[in-house]
């Protein structure tokens, strides 16, 4: 099986109708360059939000050097791992819509899991944290003060649970970021959508956002949306395993699933003093005689601790726990984290990404994750 699909070899296009090109011509050019456009794209679950989001980028980047984009959908994210909240700055076209690419972000946060459920206030405060970075650094400020910075668009992706909770987080996060442009993709099955209007709204506001509703690019023959089934446990562990692969050059020959296993497995891992490291499962309270049992094995967040909040660590990327040694004081970590980078993490951080099992079970390759070399602490 392949590791990732090879971007020199572009996939059939993708059909982008008339209909989204209005709408993403419309975002870009009908609004004045200062203070700059901000996109938020809502709609059901695969209904083209996120195709639609990398076509109003492309669009965007005529206009604009850089555009900013706030990926707010921890299940299948955009530019980062699964379980990333993150806001990325993007000087670069697409040229296929149809594969994602691994960038590093401006900022991120590690969520931990693959939907907001797990925890929806932190969910949304991490949210609030990236916009008001956005805000910052590329919305609010004097050009006589800051001559070399430029004012950049956003684009906001969101995921596709629109009912329920997932409803109420999309409604906070429309009061909170207040966006010049909302495109709400219906799909033909009404009973899924979003309510009509500037549903997010309590009543009049002299800040009405220009709403514009599409439909999703392909429909048959009785007008019935055509939504875009995907693989989604698969899609997140290839993105996973298309991460690591960074750990190794490009002109390296791994091309399967197999040749990453064996590659990591014989990757001289960084070492960590135990000392200067501190543990934190985001969803869970592991017994301090159980820490290292936890860590073990697993795919961790890297973070620095915020001296503002403790609940509020960037991440700055992912690692595998390779091993522990106790006696030592040290844990061993493979990451593809530059070192200048690791030197400011101070901060794991555990949740519910786990390494792509795929990886653990390669025939003719012992996996090294599997291992118990781990002590007690006690």
């Amino acid at each position: 099986m392949a590791l990732v699909a090879d971007p020199e070899k572009p996939s059939p296009d993708i059909y982008i109708p008339q209909e989204w090109s209005g709408a993403a011509d419309s975002i870009a050019y009908d609004s004045v360059t200062s203070p700059p456009p901000i996109a938020f794209i809502c709609g059901a679950k695969n209904s083209g939000k996120t195709t639609f989001s990398r076509h109003l980028l492309n669009i965007l980047l005529n206009r604009y050097r850089k555009v900013a984009y706030l990926d707010t959908d921890v299940g299948q994210s955009e530019f980062t791992t699964p379980g990333f909240l993150s806001l990325t700055v993007v000087d670069k076209f697409t040229p296929d819509l149809t594969i994602p690419c691994l960038k590093t972000p401006e900022r991120s946060f590690f969520f931990g899991d693959i939907s907001s459920k797990r925890d929806p206030k932190a969910y949304l405060n991490y949210i609030y944290a990236l916009y008001d970075y956005y805000k910052k650094e590329y919305c609010t400020f004097n050009n006589r003060e800051n001559p070399t910075k430029n004012e950049l668009p956003l684009v906001v992706n969101t995921p596709g649970w629109v009912k329920g909770v997932g409803y109420d987080i999309l409604v906070d996060m429309l009061k909170y970021i207040a966006p010049t442009h909302v495109v709400k993709i219906n799909i033909s099955a009404k009973s899924k959508n979003l309510p009509g209007g500037a549903f997010w709204l309590d009543g009049p506001s002299k800040e009405m956002a220009n709403l514009i509703e599409i439909n999703p690019a392909l429909q048959d023959s009785y007008n019935r949306s055509v939504l875009v089934q995907k693989d989604a446990h698969l899609m997140r562990d290839l993105r996973i395993m298309a991460y690591f692969r960074q750990c190794f050059a490009s002109n390296m020959n791994i091309t399967t699933i197999k040749e990453l296993a064996n590659a990591l497995a014989s990757q001289p891992p960084y070492e960590v003093p135990i000392s200067s490291i501190k543990s934190r499962h985001l969803y869970c309270q592991v017994p301090s005689t159980e820490i290292f049992y936890s860590l073990n094995g697993t795919i961790v967040g890297l973070a620095v601790s915020s001296e503002e909040s403790e609940n509020l660590p960037w991440c700055v990327g992912l690692g595998i726990v390779r091993g522990i040694d106790t006696v030592k004081g040290s844990i061993y970590v493979i990451t593809p984290v530059p070192p200048s980078t690791l030197e400011k993490v101070d901060l794991f951080l555990q949740g519910f990404i786990q390494i792509p099992t795929s990886l653990l079970q390669v025939q003719g390759c012992v996996s090294p994750y599997m291992s118990t070399n781990v002590f007690s602490t006690s």
